[in-house]
């Protein structure tokens, strides 16, 4: 029985994606994503920044390289992967990665967006304002 082994991450990536292909010819792009944690400490914010390695495969990984590059946000839907193998040395060695199953541009919003997505809010709401008032005359007549 599996175990569940689902992660959710947000960040921005670091450098351009890399796309390569297996000997079979099976497209795999890495990249490596920057999340941000702000958190205050002592009346202080404090940021904790998180880089996690991103592998993702096939028609997803054409798809990562054509359409993210370095600074871009990034929202990732995956699973935890522990590669381990033995350096040069014989030491055991290790590192996590998300294998993604689901990536998207994360949104982004400028204050200039947010102010006439408002403005249209409120015009619609004046707009309904409107429209249950006549029908309440309307009902009342």
């Amino acid at each position: 029985m599996n175990s569940v082994n689902s992660v959710i991450i947000e960040g921005n990536l670091v450098r351009d994606p890399v796309l390569t292909e297996t000997p079979k010819g099976t497209k795999v792009c890495n990249f490596t994503v920057a999340s941000n944690r702000y958190y205050k400490q002592d009346e202080e914010y404090q940021k904790e920044v998180t880089f996690l390695d991103v592998e993702t495969w096939t028609r997803l990984a054409a798809y990562s390289e054509s359409n993210f590059s370095k600074g871009k946000g990034i929202r990732i839907v995956g699973r935890l992967k522990q590669d381990r193998w033995e350096d040069r040395e014989g030491n055991p060695r290790s590192r996590l990665k998300l294998v993604a199953e689901y990536v998207e541009k994360r949104p982004t919003f400028s204050k200039e967006a947010l102010r006439s997505e408002e403005e249209s809010e409120s015009e619609e709401s004046a707009d309904m304002v409107e429209s249950e008032s006549s029908v309440e005359a309307e009902s009342v007549i």
